[in-house]
């Protein structure tokens, strides 16, 4: 039988057959906006992710200078002198930065807190963080996004937390 033949014999149920433009672009209109949300949740998260492993890094990179302090009894002047350290790079890819607290003429490179008191008696470990931009106080715009070690490694993580 026809579906001509079907439509006239049952006129009330023809528009079921359907789908109509409105209905069509709802259902469009649902799925863009899931897609926009999944998106930046997935942002979100790999932006955690990424400071979770420069925390890591860090600690990381901790554990080799206090290694090296007790073969040496002092910290190393630079990275490049722990083996594997100076090939670390951040999430973001720039190099870890350190300083020798010890080795500081005057105290204008050491990282500070709101109250411009130093972070470490020892040495700064710091990423850069995201914009690879950073100075010393980190009540600064560009030093908020960095990942630090403070209190002589007793705080590892975003310095807008501390």
């Amino acid at each position: 039988m026809p579906l001509a033949a079907i439509l006239a014999r049952f006129p009330h149920q023809a528009r079921l057959f359907g789908v109509t433009l409105i209905e069509l672009l709802l259902s469009l209109t649902i799925v863009g906006i899931l897609a926009i949300v999944a998106v930046a949740s997935y942002g979100f998260l790999r932006e955690k992710q990424d400071i979770i492993q420069a925390t890591t890094d860090i600690q990381t990179i901790e554990g080799l200078l206090e290694r090296d302090f007790t073969t040496h009894n002092r910290y190393p002047d630079s990275l490049a002198e722990i083996p594997g350290a100076a090939a670390l790079r951040d999430p973001w890819g720039n190099p870890y930065q350190y300083l020798n607290i010890a080795t500081v003429k005057g105290k204008g490179k050491v990282r500070k807190d709101h109250n411009l008191v130093p972070l470490n008696t020892d040495y700064d470990l710091y990423s850069m963080g995201k914009d690879g931009r950073s100075v010393s106080p980190l009540t600064a715009k560009a030093s908020r996004d960095d990942i630090v070690r403070a209190n002589n490694g007793g705080f590892v993580g975003l310095a807008s937390d501390y």
